[in-house]
């Protein structure tokens, strides 16, 4: 197996870089991973990760929800409950954010297609990619989606795209900086980039600690906090415009949190620390254990 491992900080490159904890995949295969952070930006990465050839297998499991569409449990039950609630406030930020009724979309890392046909729906012309031929497949036979593979992303044309979003993917991309590029090229000049990622800075990922389920090791390979994916959209020629909390997530990551940790009362423990994470929300987005950023190129 080939794996990557970082001399400097990809963010900043800065040599400053040192251990905070090892995780473990509780999904996969129990291995340990380590999660590094960088002294200069505070910017957070897993360690030593498999390359984009051979991490495909930390992915192989029917109970992997973005890619199975699998309720089995109580957790993947709420995570069904929550999405279709996220899937209607999705649909209308895009709509308040853009002032389009309708528009060209492309949802990057489309899962099994759900927010992709929610949008049609709304009358907009979405690509919808996806890297998966499992999810693909899904689409196209649950839900009539015809998505394509990761490589189309470099054939859409330049400055045609209105809406670029990505929920839940920016942290799985390993070649991360030539993928802002490529958002830069395609968005046009009034174009955003809508990316929803776990917050590394959170309520509950302060709580967990390396239990935090958020982390995910190894198919998370960057943990993001407000400031830092900040400075990687300035990076790379964007503008940080807006933040919004997404209020539910913690219930759903301290539930799978409780679980990693393995105690007693797991749902109790879950619910009552998603509950505080919630309440800490109304301070400001920096507490909430994922949010969704708005980008807009700078001019």
């Amino acid at each position: 197996m080939n794996i990557i491992t970082h001399k400097e900080c990809p963010l900043c490159k800065s040599k400053a870089i040192e251990k905070r904890f090892s995780c473990k995949d509780h999904f996969a295969t129990g291995e340990l991973f380590d999660i590094f952070h960088c002294k200069e930006c505070g910017f957070a990465f897993t360690q030593n990760i498999p390359d984009e050839k051979d991490i495909a297998l930390y992915y192989s499991s029917s109970e992997y929800i973005s890619h199975s569409n699998t309720n089995k449990g109580l957790v993947n039950k709420i995570y069904h409950i929550v999405r279709s609630i996220m899937l209607r406030r999705k649909t209308s930020l895009i709509k308040k954010l853009t002032l389009l009724q309708n528009g060209r979309i492309v949802d990057y890392g489309a899962g099994i297609g759900y927010f992709a046909r929610a949008m049609q729906r709304q009358g907009w012309n979405v690509t919808a990619i996806e890297k998966s031929p499992q999810a693909r497949e899904y689409a196209k036979k649950e839900l009539g989606i015809d998505m394509l593979p990761e490589e189309a992303l470099k054939e859409i044309e330049s400055s045609s795209v209105d809406v670029i979003t990505l929920w839940h993917v920016m942290e799985h991309i390993q070649q991360i900086d030539a993928f802002w590029e490529e958002m830069k090229r395609i968005l046009e000049d009034t174009g955003i980039a809508v990316i929803a990622v776990p917050n590394c800075t959170s309520y509950d990922a302060e709580n967990y600690g390396e239990h935090w389920a958020a982390y995910d090791t190894p198919r998370h390979l960057w943990h993001f906090s407000p400031s830092t994916i900040m400075k990687l959209g300035e990076k790379h020629g964007f503008i940080l415009e807006r933040q919004y909390p997404m209020m539910f997530d913690g219930f759903y990551i301290s539930l799978l949190s409780e679980r990693y940790k393995g105690r007693r009362l797991q749902l109790l423990r879950g619910f009552w620390n998603g509950f505080l994470g919630f309440c800490a929300t109304f301070n400001g987005c920096g507490a909430s254990s994922s949010i969704i950023y708005v980008f807009r190129k700078r001019r």
